[in-house]
């Protein structure tokens, strides 16, 4: 049956639905896009009033302590000493869950955290892997549907799941890490956080520098089988919360290392020249051989809320927030983020949610904007405009003494399906694996894959032979044994 052509909600024919506009093959996205921004501003109203996404988390509140010096990198002020100290707040979460669903469901793990630093908030929002399953952001509300609950029958499906990482090889990656022994971690507290994207950092003469975010537990690494998954569901759902909350509470105060791998962009360009891998693309990771782990300090959590709703349900980060010193990278799909994070606190939690104390800066802030729900910092009688001067010395670059960004290419909807190595960081991932682990992670596939149609089958099999032909058949021998017939 022929499927009719999508068009925007005015009626308008969708140019492409698989690829946002941006200026060259790598570049960043225009804000012209409009239909991008509609799709991205649909789905964050699809659900009151809880998060689309991320919508069941615990969170705490902690201090983030400087242990070694990267100034030359950064002059963002909370990096200034060794020894300074930063008020944060960490929600963890899982992603593609209700409110009400188990702490132990196979799904990546939310890592969202804010310091609140004396130039402003920093929302540093990523998850417990390093990647994600695609690259650009006008397909993140079709993946998250597949991640949700069927139109008709509100089950949740196998064969919807695999149909669209099927399709998508960019998400074998991110996949492969999902149903490996890490997909399921023990709570909160043993498992490590990443930042994910890219970002970058400028320092005081005005260099810039990438950098990618990771916390590494100092808890050591816990996972739970798939059977104990289930057996915990049934007596703790909530066991991660449950956790988290007890052993701050014991004055057992979860703590992670801070590091950071750092690029510069001639460093990038010859890595990219010599693998093919787009530094910026979120489903790629840096090989740590090619760009080592750098110590910058350590977060630990050590206060409980008092009081959920206020402060774990109603916290609102945004990737847009980053304080002098730092900024952002054409990462696509942080781009699109940048805009729908606080699109999406907009809708859910209210114009003003920023006045909230879990969301409020700690510093003096000042702006124009006045009124609307839950306007609790007003201005007052103060002015509510800025006055505009016919000439002066306004910044330069980007702002805040961050250099240029130099851009290329011409602006158009670029289709890098089949022409992108999609294949080869998994496959690494896959040889990395111990005999048992490999295991592990084909009989984890098998499950689901038991359930598809042929047709999605056959599909799946295929990214994993491209990935590693011993893939292939790990996947194929344990959907045998679970009496599913495949070549």
């Amino acid at each position: 049956m022929t499927q009719p052509r999508l068009t925007t909600a005015s009626g308008i024919p969708a140019a492409d639905h698989q690829n946002s506009l941006s200026a060259g093959p790598r570049g960043p996205l225009l804000l012209q896009d409009f239909q991008l921004i509609e799709k991205l501003q649909h789905f964050n109203r699809e659900r009151i009033p809880e998060r689309v996404v991320h919508a069941k988390g615990s969170g705490a509140y902690g201090t983030f302590t400087v242990t070694h010096d990267i100034r030359h990198f950064t002059k963002a002020n909370l990096f200034g000493a060794i020894g300074r100290q930063t008020a944060t707040f960490l929600r963890f979460s899982t992603v593609g869950g209700e409110k009400g669903s188990a702490d132990t469901e196979r799904d990546p793990r939310g890592f969202a955290l804010r310091f609140y630093t004396e130039e402003g908030n920093w929302d540093l929002v990523g998850n417990n892997t390093p990647v994600f399953f695609i690259k650009d952001p006008i397909k993140f509300p079709d993946f998250i549907h597949t991640q949700k609950r069927l139109p008709d029958s509100n089950l949740k499906s196998a064969n919807m799941m695999f149909d669209f990482w099927s399709r998508a090889p960019e998400s074998l990656h991110q996949v492969t890490i999902l149903f490996s022994d890490r997909g399921i971690p023990d709570g909160y507290r043993h498992m490590d956080g990443f930042g994910s994207h890219t970002y970058s950092l400028v320092n005081d003469a005005g260099e810039r520098v990438y950098v990618k975010w990771h916390f590494k537990t100092r808890q050591g690494i816990r996972n739970l089988s798939s059977a104990d998954a289930v057996r915990v569901a049934g007596t703790d759902p909530d066991h991660a919360q449950r956790d988290l909350f007890e052993a701050i509470a014991a004055g057992r105060f979860p703590q992670w290392e801070v590091k950071v791998q750092v690029a510069t962009p001639r460093q990038l360009a010859d890595w990219e020249a010599r693998t093919g891998w787009n530094p910026f693309d979120l489903t790629k990771v840096w090989p740590h051989g090619d760009f080592p782990l750098l110590p910058v300090g350590v977060l630990e959590l050590n206060r409980n809320p008092v009081n959920y709703h206020a402060e774990v349900e109603q916290a609102a980060f945004s990737p847009a927030n980053v304080v002098p010193g730092m900024g952002y990278s054409p990462d696509k799909m942080l781009q699109g983020r940048l805009f729908a994070y606080h699109d999406a606190q907009l809708y859910r939690v209210g114009t003003n949610h920023q006045h909230l104390p879990v969301n409020a800066p700690r510093c003096p802030f000042h702006n124009h904007q006045r009124d609307g729900a839950m306007a609790i910092a007003n201005g007052g009688a103060a002015p509510n405009y800025a006055t505009i001067d016919a000439v002066g010395q306004g910044a330069t670059g980007m702002g805040h003494g961050e250099p240029e960004l130099p851009l290329s290419g011409n602006a158009g909807r670029f289709d890098y399906r089949g022409q992108e190595d999609d294949y080869t960081q998994p496959g690494n991932l896959f040889r990395l694996m111990s005999p048992q682990a490999r295991q592990t992670l084909c009989d984890n596939l098998a499950g689901p894959l038991s359930q598809v149609t042929d047709e999605i089958l056959e599909r799946q099999l295929s990214q994993f032979d491209r990935a590693d032909p011993d893939y292939g058949r790990g996947v194929r021998a344990a959907l045998k044994r679970l009496g599913r017939n495949v070549d």
